[in-house]
């Protein structure tokens, strides 16, 4: 049986500061993360193509076929990020 080969782009998210927030209100962090998941961070990975690999609780990985669908979904997760950031404390 010969083993069959292909070229992924890998790209590696986790939420800076979860744990911290976590701490101070985990309820309200958890649901803005779930949130956010729904709203911007899953819709984003399918409209790039991507499919998530593995889950952790504040993180995942995602594979992609080519390494610009990769960059171009990372890209758009962190400015959706900044625009729903915008004016929320950071705690």
């Amino acid at each position: 049986m010969g083993d069959t080969r292909k070229i992924a782009a890998i790209l590696a998210a986790d939420v800076v500061g979860y744990s911290r927030l976590a701490g101070i209100d985990e309820d309200r962090t958890l649901a803005r993360l779930r949130a956010l998941r729904s709203d911007l961070i899953d819709p984003t990975i399918a409209v790039n193509r991507g499919r998530v690999v593995k889950r952790t609780g504040d993180g995942a990985l995602v594979e992609f076929r080519s390494v610009v669908d990769a960059v171009r979904c990372a890209i758009e997760m962190q400015n959706g990020l900044i625009e729903r950031s915008a004016g929320v404390a950071e705690d």
